[in-house]
């Protein structure tokens, strides 16, 4: 069975900086698949590409075995690819449930609009409880479960999560990768972009390293764990 997604030699630049020169991974579906490295190593970049927010220089990015390099973002999404962007991006004027509606606005069957939102409202309680309030007034983790409800409202045969845990408490941060993990049991294909690498490879089926732009290592994510490289690098330890 062919990957859910594949990345080949994908290269980008912005004008005469070139971003990423040689990333190389895939995704099978129902997998965690988590990409790291250091800032500016191109992972952002990458997932932008993936979505259609840019166009690769060279390379090729295929979901569900089509080719999808040139299409723009909101063919990809109808495709079945949500992103939910670095940064948490929520609108702070709107509701919760404004927010949320504004994740299924390439939808038209309101039962099933009505019941994902109740999903997002038990996978994220507080939301539920706070749906008309507005998203500016929550905090960052709250904003972050927000912004991955939001998501969710496509429906998304793969989710991409860049950065989820930016910015949060230990407490907030084992809540969303709980979260991360309750998703794919319940038949979530998930890419994760994730600074904590030890919480990210911890959680994942497959890893990936970017190293300046280009994919240097790659294998299981406990294996990686335990990789003496990918341990003084990206751990912390000597």
């Amino acid at each position: 069975m062919s990957p859910l997604l594949e990345v080949g030699d994908l290269s980008v630049a912005y004008g005469a900086i070139e971003a990423v020169r040689d990333v190389t991974f895939s995704v099978d579906e129902g997998q965690i698949v988590s990409l790291i490295g250091a800032n500016g190593a191109g992972k952002t970049t990458t997932l932008r590409t993936v979505s259609g927010l840019l166009r690769p220089r060279a390379g090729t990015v295929r979901f569900d075995g089509r080719d999808i390099s040139g299409l723009p973002a909101h063919s990809i999404l109808n495709l079945g690819i949500a992103h939910c962007p670095e940064g948490r991006r929520t609108f702070g004027r709107m509701t919760v449930e404004e927010n949320l509606l504004l994740g299924a606005y390439t939808r038209d069957d309101e039962p099933g609009i009505q019941s994902d939102i109740r999903r997002v409202y038990e996978l994220f309680p507080v939301l539920g409880q706070r749906k008309n309030q507005k998203a500016g007034l929550f905090s960052g983790g709250e904003q972050q479960m927000l912004a991955i409800g939001r998501a969710m409202m496509s429906r998304p045969r793969l989710l991409m999560l860049d950065e989820p845990s930016m910015g949060l408490s230990p407490i907030m941060t084992n809540l969303i990768f709980q979260t991360i993990s309750e998703l794919q049991s319940q038949g979530t294909t998930i890419l994760l972009v994730e600074q904590n690498a030890l919480a990210a490879l911890a959680l994942s089926d497959h890893g990936y390293v970017i190293d300046l732009g280009a994919t240097t290592l790659d294998g299981p994510g406990k294996e990686l764990l335990a990789d003496e490289r990918v341990r003084s690098a990206y751990l912390g330890e000597d």
